[in-house]
C-alpha cells in the first residue's frame, strides 16, 4: 500500500485539493438493470481500485475510504462529491493506474449522484450567507440608475475582495473603517456633482493616458479628424471657468517624444497640434512645440486660457489634429503600438508622433450658477412655488429616490428622519440644500450600501425560510442586471405575485431581453472567465511590438459580445466551446488574420478554417494564459482544468524550478517551449503533474502569447501532439475541443455552479450539488439554452430561500 501511495501521490491531490469545486462526466450515465447490481458494480470498483491507494495505512492525500460506505453515501457527501467530480471529469484512477471497466465506473457515478441527490431531495438545504453590500461595479451602477451621473467607484471605494472567483461573495466583503468612511465620502461628494455646487471650490481631476496606447489612431468620442489622445465623461460642479492641462510623453532624455518631423507635414509653420472639446466643440487648439524638454519651466505641458463650462456631465477630449492620412514611408515597418520605445524616438528610419500623457481639467473659477442637468432634472420632478409647497415637493422627492435606494418602499419611520435631515439643510441653504442633505443621508443609509434579507419573525434556528418578495426581486435584478430593480420589477413583488412560476419567468425573459443583461457578460463571464488577468499582461516589445492596449481591449471586448450573444439569442452554452464565429473588429481581425474586416464597430464573423472555435480561440484568453516572452502550455493547461472542467491541478511542490523566462539554449539555439517542457518535467517531482497539464496546453501551442497563429517557436516546427490524462490523443486545438465536448457535461455542471454562485452571492457548497445536476438535466431537455441554466438557477430553491441559521459550514471540498 505505501508503495501505492508513492506511486499515485497525482491521485491524492486531486481528490483533496482545496480549490475543487466543480463536477463532470465523461457521457450520460445508464444506470444498471437493477438496483442490486448496479451497488455491487460500484461497490467492487471502490475495493478494486480505490482502495489501493485510498486506505488508512496508505492514506493517499490524508484521505481514506476503509470508512466510506457505498450504501450509505449520504453520511459522507463532501468526500462524496469530491469522487463524483473526478469521475465525471475522467480523471479518476489517474494516469498509470489500470481502470475499471466502463460500466463498472458508471455505475459508480451514478450510485453516488442518485443517493445524494435522494437525500437532498428529502432533506433540502438551500443554504445562508450574510447580508451582502454594493460592491464598486454594483455602486457605481446603483448611483447611474438613481442620479443618472456616470462616476467610477473607484475613486471612493477600495478594492473588492473577491472568492470562488467573483466580487459579489458576501462572507467575503468584510467591513472596515476605510470602507464606511469610502461610503461616506462618496454620499457627500456624489449629491454635490448630481444637484451641482454654485460654491463650489477649485479642484483638479487627472485622467491618464497608458503608454500602452497607440496614438495613431482616433479615440472613440473624439472628434471626427483627430488621432490619439483621450476622451472622458467630466463631471463639472458649476457653471464657471475650467482650466484645461496636457502632458506629454517624453525620451528618456528629457525631450519631447516624437519632435522630430518625420513627415512632411508638420513644419515650424505648421506644427502639430492638439485639440481640447467639449461635447465635441473646439474650446482651444494648443500648438506642439517641438523642442519642448522636461527641464523647461512648464515642462512638457501645455496649458489653455480659462474655458466656460456649464454643469453637469459632459464629454471631454483631448485629441492630436490628424495632419496626414495613408501609409507612413519608414525605412522600419512602423509598429501598431506607436510608443513601443521612446529610447529611439528619433532614429533614422522611424517615424514617431507626439503622444498625450494625462490631461488635468481644474476648476471651477468664477462660478456663476448650476445650470439645468440631466441629474437635476432626474431629482427635482416637481418644484415648488410657494414655501408651502416646498415640504409636500421634498417629500415626494425623498419617498420617491429612498424606495429606489432602497430597493422597496419607504416606512414612515424611515421617511421621517429623511426629511428631519432636509428641515437642517433647509435651514442652511433653502429647499434645494434641504433635499441634497437628504439625499446625502439616503446614500449613506446601511439600506442603500446593504443589501438585507430579513428573517420572517417566526423562522427559528437553522430553519428555511422564503425569501421576501422585494428581496428577491433585488436579488434576481442584482444577478441579472448588476443594479437593482425598476418599478415593473416591483410592482409584482409588492403584489407578493413575483415567486408565482408564470409571473417569475416572464420577468427573467423580459430582464434578459433588456440591454442591462449585457451586465451577465461583463460581470458574470469576465469573472467566471478571470479576463481581469488580461489587465497586467504587457508581452514583451521587443518580440510583440504590434501589440497595444487597443488589441487588448478588443480581446477582452470580443469575449464579453461573444457571451452577450449568446445571451441575446438563447443559444446552447456548448457553443462556449464548439462556436465557428466570433466578434471582430477590424484590429482584431488583422491580428488573427482574417480578412475581409474593416472599421472599428464589432460583428459577427465567421471563422474562415478549423483554426479557432469557441472560447480557446479567443485572444484574451490565450494571451492571458501566457508570459510576457513565450506562451505558457502549464497556465494554458491550468485554465481549461480549473475554469472549465472544475477540476483544478494541485499545486507545485516547493522548489520547484521555473522555465527560463527568455528560452532555455542548448547546442547554440534557443529551444521551444515544448523541449523547455520536456526538460522540466524530466525531475521526478515535476513529471507526475505535468503529464496530465501539458498535453492540454500543448494543444494550444499554435497560439502565441498574444492569441495570433503561427507554426514555429524559436525556429522549431510547432509540434501540439499529446495524450489526454485519459489516453485520448491531441494534435490541435479541434482535438482539445473535441475531447472537453466528450466531458460536456463536466463542463456544463462547472458553469452551472459558477453561474449559481454568483447568482447567490456565495460559494457553491457540496448540498448544492444536487440542485445543480438538476438544473442540469433539465436544461438539457431544453437544448441546453443558457436561459434554462438561468430560469433553473432562479427557480432553485437555494435562489428563493435561506436557513435562519446553521451549523458551522462545510465547503465542497470538505474543510471547515
Amino acid at each position: 500500500m505505501r508503495i501505492a501511495a508513492a506511486m499515485f501521490p497525482v491521485a491524492a491531490l486531486w481528490l483533496s485539493h482545496p480549490e475543487d469545486s466543480g463536477a463532470g462526466r465523461i457521457a450520460e450515465p445508464a444506470r444498471a438493470s437493477t438496483e442490486t447490481s448496479s451497488l455491487e458494480l460500484a461497490r467492487a470498483v471502490i475495493e478494486e481500485t480505490c482502495w489501493q491507494c485510498h486506505n488508512d495505512a496508505a492514506l493517499v492525500g490524508n484521505m481514506s475510504l476503509d470508512a466510506f460506505d457505498i450504501g450509505a453515501a449520504q453520511n459522507d457527501a463532501p468526500l462524496a462529491e469530491k469522487m463524483i467530480r473526478k469521475l465525471r471529469a475522467g480523471m479518476m484512477p489517474p494516469p498509470g493506474v489500470p481502470r475499471p471497466s466502463e460500466e463498472g465506473l458508471q455505475a459508480l457515478m451514478n450510485e453516488l449522484e442518485t443517493q445524494l441527490d435522494e437525500a437532498a431531495e428529502r432533506r433540502p438545504n438551500p443554504g445562508r450567507r450574510t447580508f451582502q453590500r454594493l460592491n464598486r461595479a454594483e455602486y457605481a451602477a446603483s448611483i447611474h440608475d438613481l442620479l443618472a451621473l456616470d462616476i467610477d467607484a473607484g475613486d471612493y471605494l477600495p478594492l473588492d475582495t473577491k472568492s470562488a472567483n467573483f466580487d459579489n461573495i458576501a462572507d467575503a466583503q468584510l467591513l472596515s473603517a476605510t470602507l464606511m468612511e469610502g461610503y461616506l465620502r462618496a454620499a457627500s461628494e456624489l449629491t454635490r456633482l448630481a444637484l451641482g455646487d454654485p460654491n463650489a471650490t477649485p479642484r483638479e481631476a487627472t485622467y491618464r493616458v497608458t503608454r500602452w496606447a497607440s496614438q495613431t489612431e482616433q479615440v472613440e468620442g473624439a472628434p471626427y479628424g483627430t488621432r490619439g489622445g483621450i476622451s472622458v465623461t467630466h463631471n463639472f460642479p458649476a457653471d464657471g471657468e475650467y482650466l484645461f492641462r496636457v502632458s506629454f510623453h517624453h525620451e528618456t532624455t528629457g525631450a519631447l517624444h516624437g519632435s522630430a518631423p518625420a513627415i512632411l507635414h508638420t513644419s515650424a509653420d505648421n506644427p502639430e497640434q492638439i485639440e481640447i472639446s467639449v461635447n465635441g466643440e473646439r474650446v482651444a487648439l494648443l500648438d506642439i512645440d517641438r523642442w519642448m524638454h522636461v527641464s523647461d519651466p512648464n515642462g512638457v505641458n501645455l496649458r489653455t486660457e480659462p474655458v466656460f463650462v456649464r454643469a453637469g456631465t459632459q464629454r471631454v477630449a483631448a485629441a492630436f489634429i490628424r495632419k496626414f492620412e495613408g501609409p507612413v514611408q519608414d525605412l522600419i515597418a512602423p509598429h501598431d503600438w506607436s510608443i513601443a520605445s521612446t529610447s529611439i524616438a528619433d532614429a533614422y528610419g522611424m517615424t514617431s508622433l507626439p503622444h498625450l500623457m494625462d490631461l488635468a481639467i481644474t476648476g471651477p473659477y468664477h462660478a456663476t450658477g448650476v445650470s439645468e442637468t440631466g441629474s437635476r432634472r432626474k431629482i427635482f420632478t416637481c418644484r415648488p412655488v410657494s414655501a408651502e409647497d416646498e415640504s409636500p415637493c421634498a417629500r415626494e422627492i425623498i419617498s420617491r429616490l429612498g424606495s429606489q435606494a432602497y430597493r422597496r418602499p419607504l416606512s414612515a419611520s424611515e421617511l421621517e428622519p429623511l426629511m428631519s435631515l432636509y428641515e437642517v439643510g433647509k435651514e442652511q441653504g433653502g429647499f434645494e440644500s434641504g433635499v441634497r442633505t437628504a439625499l446625502e443621508g439616503i446614500l449613506a443609509s446601511p439600506h442603500f450600501v446593504f443589501r438585507f434579507e430579513e428573517p420572517p419573525a417566526s423562522a427559528e434556528d437553522g430553519e428555511a425560510y422564503r425569501l421576501g418578495e422585494l428581496d428577491l426581486a433585488a436579488r434576481l435584478s442584482f444577478f441579472l442586471w448588476g443594479t437593482g430593480p425598476d418599478e415593473e420589477l416591483v410592482a409584482p413583488a409588492r403584489e407578493g405575485v413575483l415567486a408565482e412560476p408564470g409571473a417569475l419567468e416572464a420577468q427573467v425573459r423580459r430582464m434578459l431581453a433588456d440591454p442591462r443583461s449585457k451586465a451577465l457578460a461583463t460581470r458574470f463571464a469576465a469573472q467566471w472567465l478571470r479576463l481581469q488577468d488580461l489587465e497586467p499582461m504587457h508581452p514583451d516589445v521587443r518580440l510583440y511590438p504590434d501589440y497595444h492596449e487597443q488589441l487588448k481591449n478588443s480581446m477582452r471586448r470580443e469575449t464579453e459580445l461573444f457571451f452577450e450573444n449568446l445571451i441575446r439569442e438563447d443559444e446552447n452554452v456548448l457553443g462556449l466551446l464548439e462556436a465557428s464565429y466570433t466578434f471582430l473588429d477590424e484590429r482584431l481581425a488583422r491580428h488573427y488574420g482574417i480578412p475581409g474586416v474593416t472599421g472599428h464597430d464589432f460583428r459577427r464573423v465567421a471563422y474562415p478554417d478549423g483554426r479557432r472555435s469557441g472560447l480557446l480561440g479567443h485572444g484574451s484568453i490565450l494571451t492571458m494564459t501566457s508570459h510576457a516572452s513565450r506562451t505558457s502550455p502549464v497556465l494554458r493547461g491550468k485554465w481549461v482544468m480549473e475554469v472549465l472542467l472544475g477540476s483544478p491541478p494541485p499545486p507545485p511542490p516547493p522548489n520547484v524550478p521555473e522555465l527560463e523566462a527568455s528560452g532555455d539554449v542548448e547546442d547554440g539555439r534557443l529551444l521551444s517551449v515544448r523541449e523547455q517542457l520536456e526538460k522540466h518535467r524530466s525531475d521526478p517531482a515535476c513529471h507526475s503533474c505535468h503529464r496530465v497539464i501539458d498535453p492540454i496546453g500543448l494543444a494550444l501551442e499554435n497560439f502565441d502569447a498574444t492569441g495570433a497563429w503561427r507554426i514555429r517557436d524559436n525556429g522549431v516546427p510547432i509540434d501540439t501532439s499529446g495524450e489526454l490524462y485519459d489516453g485520448t490523443p491531441l494534435k490541435s486545438p479541434s482535438d482539445l475541443k473535441d475531447a472537453l465536448l466528450v466531458r460536456s457535461t463536466s463542463f456544463i455542471r462547472t458553469f452551472t455552479e459558477n453561474l449559481m454562485a454568483y447568482a447567490l452571492g456565495r460559494r457553491v457548497e457540496y448540498y448544492d450539488m444536487p440542485a445543480i445536476r438538476k438544473i442540469e438535466r433539465d436544461a438539457s431537455r431544453d437544448d441546453n439554452r443558457i436561459s434554462a441554466f438561468i430560469l433553473g438557477v432562479v427557480k432553485s430553491p437555494a435562489f428563493h430561500m435561506k436557513a435562519a441559521m446553521v451549523d458551522e459550514p462545510t465547503t465542497a471540498n470538505g474543510s471547515h
